[in-house]
C-alpha cells in the first residue's frame, strides 16, 4: 500500500538532492536550510515532537539569521529556452496539465471502478497521492520530450525555490500554528464572542461571521489551513454543524475558499503575494494583492450563497 509516508520520502529526496547542489555551489546556508526540511521530511513521523521542534527552530535560526540566498545555477542555455518558445510556443505547458489529470482521472478511476478494490493507495489519501505520481509522470515527460541535461530539473528546481527562501514552507508553519491556536482554546473564546452577535437561532448571519472570520483570520495569519482550526472550533462544527445541523462537507470546503479569499487580499500569505511581485521585480510590493481585490470581494459573497443555500436550504 501506497501512503503517506510515501509522499513524505519523495520530498525528503528531492529536498536532499537539493541541499547537496547548494553544498556543492558552497552555499551553506541553502545547504543547511533545505537540508533541514528534508530531515522534517524523512524522520519527522519516527522521532519526538520536542525534536521536530528543535528542527524547527534551527530552520528558523537559519532563515532568521539570511541564510537564504537566491541562486542562479546554469542549465540550459538564454539562446536554447528562446528556441525552445519559439519552435514549441504554448505547446511547453503540455507536461504541465500531466498533473491535474493524472490527479483526476485517477482519482476518479480509483473510487468507481475495480482499481479502488486493489487497496493500491491509503484509504482518503489517494488524491494527494495521486497528485504526486501526476508531478513524476509530467517530470518523466519532460525530460523524454525536451532531453534536457541530466541535472536541469533538480538545478532549475534549485533556483525556484532559493527565489522564493523561506516562505517556500510558509503555509506548512501557518498550519502547525493554527493548530496550536486551536489547542490553546482560542475558538472557544471566538466562539463565545461570536455568541453575542449572532441573534439566537439566525443561520444566515452565523454563516456570515464564520466566512468573514474565516476570510479576517487568514489575512491575520496568511494561511487558510492556519485559520480554519479556529474558526472551526469557534462556530462551524458547535454552530453550523451541530446546533444548526448544516451538511458538514458544503461547511468546511467553502468555509476553505472563503479563507482563501482572505489569502487574496493579505500580505502575511508571502508566498502567493509578495514572493510574485519579488520574481517580478514589481515597483509596487502589494501590486499583486491590489490586482486581486476585485476578485476576492465577489467570491466571498458567493462562498456565503453557497454555504446557506447548499448547507442549508437544500440540505435540510
Amino acid at each position: 500500500m501506497i501512503t503517506y509516508e510515501w509522499l513524505y520520502i519523495l520530498a525528503g529526496i528531492f529536498f536532499v538532492g537539493w541541499s547537496l547542489l547548494s553544498l556543492r555551489d558552497r552555499r551553506f546556508g541553502n545547504a543547511g536550510f533545505w537540508g533541514l526540511l528534508a530531515l522534517s521530511f524523512l524522520v519527522g513521523s519516527h522521532v519526538s515532537d520536542f525534536v521536530n521542534g528543535l528542527i524547527v527552530l534551527a530552520l528558523v535560526a537559519v532563515a532568521g539569521m539570511g541564510g537564504l540566498k537566491r541562486s542562479d545555477p546554469a542549465t540550459t542555455a538564454p539562446a536554447e529556452r528562446q528556441n525552445f518558445s519559439k519552435l514549441l510556443g504554448n505547446k511547453l505547458f503540455l507536461p504541465a496539465l500531466v498533473v491535474p489529470l493524472t490527479a483526476v482521472i485517477g482519482t476518479l478511476a480509483y473510487n468507481y471502478t475495480p482499481f479502488g478494490e486493489t487497496g493500491l493507495f491509503e484509504e482518503r489519501r489517494e488524491t494527494l497521492l495521486l497528485f504526486a505520481i501526476g508531478v513524476l509522470f509530467a517530470l518523466a515527460a519532460g525530460i523524454a520530450w525536451l532531453r534536457p541535461p541530466a541535472l536541469a530539473p533538480m538545478e532549475e528546481g534549485r533556483r525556484l525555490l532559493d527565489s522564493i527562501g523561506w516562505a517556500a514552507i510558509l503555509p506548512q508553519m501557518l498550519a502547525a500554528l493554527g493548530a496550536v491556536f486551536a489547542l490553546a482554546g482560542v475558538g472557544d473564546v471566538i466562539g463565545s464572542l461570536a455568541g453575542t452577535i449572532i441573534p439566537d437561532g439566525n443561520v444566515f448571519v452565523a454563516v456570515v461571521v464564520f466566512a468573514l472570520g474565516m476570510a479576517v483570520f487568514t489575512m491575520i495569519m496568511g494561511n487558510a489551513f492556519a485559520a480554519f482550526p479556529v474558526m472551526a472550533a469557534a462556530i462551524g462544527i458547535p454552530l453550523l454543524i451541530v446546533e444548526y445541523g448544516g451538511n458538514p462537507a458544503t461547511i468546511g470546503a467553502v468555509g476553505m475558499l472563503a479563507g482563501f479569499c482572505g489569502t487574496l487580499l493579505t500580505p502575511m500569505a508571502a508566498n502567493f503575494n509578495i514572493v510574485p511581485a519579488a520574481l517580478l521585480e514589481l515597483k509596487d510590493q502589494n501590486g499583486v494583492i491590489r490586482q486581486q481585490v476585485g476578485t476576492a470581494i465577489p467570491l466571498w459573497v458567493c462562498n456565503v450563497v453557497i454555504i446557506y443555500v447548499g448547507a442549508f436550504l437544500l440540505w435540510n
